[in-house]
């Protein structure tokens, strides 16, 4: 039998959870806008709508049956792994914290750590979809292995958005110069030793963050 991710009341609560935070992120974005008649942080916006991609696709592909997922698996797939990075990168947006006269530093720090938290869950939420289907199909070993490597490639990704400013419509439109900044990078790694701190740093929090949540989860159902 096909095996599927059951649109569970659990699932249902945790939709809700997760818009009610996303909701949480938004207003105090549009407070902060309207109080302070700036548009500084409104950015954020944007990066919580591409944060939010991979969980809808991950949904999507864990909802969907028989041929439908087989005709889905891969452009969703490739899709899913494009996107994935834009969740977690929400966590350097810290980067943008500073003290400014237009608006308190604890309340612009709530905003941020909102949008952060918001990154983080739904990179997670994702994640989770994906790895239960490769593990019903390939075994818990496999499942892990894969959110391993998606964790440490999203990494990856968050140097490359972070340090080099590339997002992920640039293997559309800007391929060439994509391909050969990470081509020099896994050639020449030496050379780039920043690259690879940002890489293993943020994949080892990212990855032991995943876990925790997790042992968490499991922890809870027993």
């Amino acid at each position: 039998m096909e095996p599927t991710l059951p649109f569970t009341r659990t699932r249902v609560t945790l939709l809700f959870v997760l818009a009610l935070s996303v909701g949480l992120s938004l207003f105090l974005i549009a407070g902060r806008v309207v109080v302070t008649h700036q548009i500084r942080f409104l950015f954020l916006a944007w990066n919580l709508f591409l944060a939010a991609i991979p969980y809808a696709l991950s949904t999507l592909l864990g909802l969907a049956r028989g041929p439908l997922r087989a005709r889905l698996l891969l452009p969703v797939g490739a899709a899913w792994l494009l996107f994935f990075p834009n969740a977690p990168y929400l966590v350097t947006d810290l980067f943008h914290l500073d003290e400014r006269p237009d608006a308190p530093l604890w309340f612009d720090l709530a905003l941020i750590l909102s949008c952060a938290w918001n990154g983080l869950m739904l990179a997670y939420a994702s994640l989770a979809d994906m790895q239960t289907l490769v593990r019903l199909r390939l075994g818990p070993l496999a499942g892990w292995a894969f959110a391993t490597v998606a964790l440490l490639l999203s990494s990856f990704g968050i140097y490359l958005g972070r340090y080099l400013r590339y997002n992920s419509w640039d293997i559309l439109a800007n391929p060439l110069t994509l391909f050969y900044d990470i081509l020099d990078r896994l050639l020449h790694p030496f050379a780039y030793p920043r690259t690879w701190g940002v890489t293993v740093v943020f994949g080892a929090f990212l990855l032991l963050g995943y876990g925790t949540v997790r042992v968490l989860g499991r922890a809870q159902a027993e």
